[in-house]
Order: structure tokens, then sequence, then C-alpha cells
């Protein structure tokens, strides 16, 4: 999920250079959702991780 953040921010920066502005905006748009959703996943692994027991690597 972290890796198509990250490749929907790359073709972002590259369409802003290139003037692109509607498929940036676009593309940034869906890296935001992407990293957010990203974030909240891993913090629901890292609590039911630590309910089950076990120390967090």
């Amino acid at each position: 999920m972290l890796g198509w953040a990250i490749t929907f921010l790359v073709i972002a920066l590259i369409a802003a250079v290139l003037g692109f502005g509607g498929i940036a905006g676009a593309s940034a748009g869906i890296a935001q959702i992407l990293f957010f959703v990203f974030l909240i996943l891993f913090v629901i692994a890292m609590i039911s991780r630590a309910v089950r027991g076990k120390p967090p690597v």
C-alpha cells in the first residue's frame, strides 16, 4: 500500500513539473488517500498484535 502511495506521489511530481495540473492534483489526492489508509491499517495491525500479547518488533 505504501508503495502505491509513493508511486502516485512520483507521478504527481512529474506531472507538476511538466505542467499537467489536473493529473498532478488527482495523483496527489490518490497518494494522500492511500497513505492515510496505510497508516490506519498499520495502527490496527500494531494494536491487534499488542492485544495478542506479542511484543512489537
